[in-house]
């Protein structure tokens, strides 16, 4: 199914470029929270998904951290990266489908946000756009 492996190049938070700037993030321990909503022929429930991430000082120092990883299939088309956020545009493809996928990050010290747009076109399911929203914040030491 074209979804899956789409929802997790999507939501992944690993390293991926480099950043001219460290990001304006707290090095600890991170509670993330992503809601992803579905527009679809089909009723699909909304997901929910929370995961931790124990961001080091090292993690952000060494330039590669931004919230985004590549999975096989998909070409990062754009990739802009600053102290304050990451905004970025990919396409994976997929037999039998396709999925443009627009997303941002913005950092703020102690908490983040985002969101991920999702196109999918799949001879499958049709066309389904799903959006994502990413909520992040730092509770305390790793």
């Amino acid at each position: 199914m074209l979804l899956r492996p789409l929802l997790a190049s999507a939501l992944l938070v690993l390293p991926l470029a480099a950043v001219a700037e460290s990001p304006n993030i707290e090095p600890g321990q991170w509670d993330f929270t992503s809601t992803t909503t579905v527009e679809a022929d089909m009723p699909i429930p909304d997901q929910t998904e929370t995961y931790q991430e124990c961001i080091a000082q090292s993690d952000l120092d060494d330039g590669t951290f931004d919230f985004i990883e590549e999975e096989e299939g998909c070409e990062l088309l754009e990739h802009n990266v600053s102290a304050d956020g990451v905004d970025y545009q990919m396409i994976c493809q997929e037999e039998g489908g396709e999925a443009t996928i627009d997303g941002n990050m913005a950092f703020m010290g102690d908490r983040t946000e985002g969101n991920v747009d999702i196109l999918v076109e799949s001879q499958q399911m049709g066309q389904m756009q799903l959006q994502t929203v990413i909520e992040g914040e730092r509770t305390g030491d790793c």
